[in-house]
């Protein structure tokens, strides 16, 4: 059975890897490996649960006699339910910021950007794009950062071949922010949330090997441009609520979204409540300043039919739907032992975390970036690597494998959903963008993994 269990995490990586041939929705196999994985572990508990957790089962049983039922409860109350917890934290986080995000687009929150971007300047307008997207995905979910920015962009450059180049900025921009905190990835999140990383230490680590390697990846891609790009540009961006809310108001909402977002760090470092409270919390508050500063829309005509982008509900429920699925599916691997066993092995064959890392980057180019990031860092959680530095909290194990799928991610752009996303609304080849991009992000990458060996050396 555990064999199976393994096939069918492996199948549904298959699966996730070749979306774009396949056009099977990655979410729908994360969910399925998930669910179906724990029903077959459930069905074979009593075997499981006793090479695995003897003496847990022994107590919980406190002397009764043990039986095939006793067995699943203790499977559902004890191992079941901790794992769901688990991706339940990281998914209600994710729909806090998601929907802070939608709050301060909705309202207008974001036109300042069209701002910053009236220019025919290409490099101004990819620097720009580029920067205001790495700043905003630092502290916003990354997913509704890109689609967002991949509107906007939409929206102003006309030449085709010219979006493409600017779409790969933003992704790229995306994916090296997202890495930058805890708050930016649910791959960081996860991390914060297993409490194998701090926030401060976190961003410390990814800074320089970020920033070096968007710096390198960003300036490159810039050359691909003209020094004059087509723009299209309309009076008032049409947002279909039409709110006239005052700049203060507007500002004021994205003090509250954005501000309250940056002091969920300390919220969790005072209360030691997971991070999802804070980001409900903060939801909570801009949701009353929103009913305020919109009290006389309430109920009319504008508000009710307010536009929303149809892509971006979409693969925001998507991307919710797949980090719980594959935290299910990756949940129910290791309650096999399966990651155990692994890695013992890495630790005999490999026992380099910059080898490993490497490899997490190599896989994360066609598996999907947090898919690849869930199951590299189950390796460490069994007791076969207790002692090491560089797994216990702020080693440097966590920040490498994150940045190396992270970037990863971005060589052929299927690695991720932002990248997938841009591939579709862009209608662009993998081909096309690995000869024009992907290389170049992965000399990138090589860069900042570099800076963070010395940084780790010194």
């Amino acid at each position: 059975m555990t064999l199976i269990i393994l096939l069918i995490l492996l199948l549904s990586f298959l699966l996730i890897s070749t979306e774009n041939l396949t056009n099977i929705n990655k979410a729908a196999v994360a969910i399925f490996a998930g669910t179906v994985g724990w029903v077959l572990y459930i069905s074979y508990g009593s075997d499981f649960v006793m090479s695995q957790h003897p003496q847990e089962y022994a107590d919980y049983l406190s002397g009764a006699t043990a039986t095939s039922l006793t067995a699943k409860q203790f499977i559902a109350s004890k191992i079941f339910l901790p794992n769901v917890g688990r991706a339940a934290e990281i998914v209600l986080f994710l729909l806090a910021t998601m929907t802070i995000v939608e709050i301060l687009n909705n309202n207008g929150c974001f036109d300042f950007i069209r701002q910053l971007l009236k220019t025919r300047n290409s490099q101004k307008m990819l620097w720009t794009l580029s920067a205001v997207t790495l700043l905003l995905s630092a502290n916003l979910d990354n997913l509704s950062t890109t689609l967002m920015m991949l509107i906007i962009m939409h929206g102003i450059i006309q030449n085709r071949r010219q979006r493409m180049i600017f779409a790969s900025a933003i992704v790229i921009s995306a994916s090296c922010g997202g890495a930058l905190t805890v708050i930016g990835d649910p791959a960081g999140l996860v991390l914060w949330n297993l409490g194998n990383v701090s926030a401060t230490r976190f961003s410390m680590t990814m800074a320089l090997p970020c920033l070096l390697s968007w710096l390198i990846i960003i300036g490159w891609i810039g050359r691909m441009l003209p020094e004059r790009c087509d723009t299209d540009w309309i009076t008032m961006p049409y947002r279909g609520d039409d709110t006239r809310l005052a700049v203060w108001q507007r500002l004021l909402m994205l003090l509250v979204g954005v501000g309250g977002l940056w002091f969920i760090p300390t919220f969790h470092n005072i209360t030691q409540l997971s991070p999802f409270l804070g980001a409900l919390c903060v939801l909570s508050v801009l949701w009353v300043v929103n009913e305020v500063v919109n009290r006389k829309l309430i109920d009319s005509n504008p508000l009710s039919t307010q536009r929303k982008p149809q892509v971006m509900k979409y693969s925001v429920i998507q991307m919710i739907l797949y980090v719980m699925g594959i935290m299910l599916a990756i949940g129910v691997v290791s309650e096999t032992g399966v990651f155990r066993q692994l890695s013992e092995w890495c630790q005999q064959n490999v026992g380099n975390i910059w080898i490993i890392g490497v490899l997490s980057g190599v896989v994360s180019s066609v598996l999907d970036s947090f898919a690849t990031l869930m199951t590299v860092i189950s390796l460490p959680a069994s007791d076969s690597l207790p002692t090491q530095q560089q797994f216990l909290q702020d080693g440097l194990y966590w920040p490498l494998v994150v940045y190396c799928t992270a970037l990863g991610g971005c060589v052929l752009g299927i690695g991720s959903i932002s990248g997938l996303a841009m591939l579709k609304i862009e209608r662009m080849h993998i081909g096309w963008y690995f000869r024009h991009v992907g290389w170049k992000v992965i000399v990138g990458m090589l860069v900042g993994l570099a800076a963070m060996y010395l940084m780790s050396a010194f």
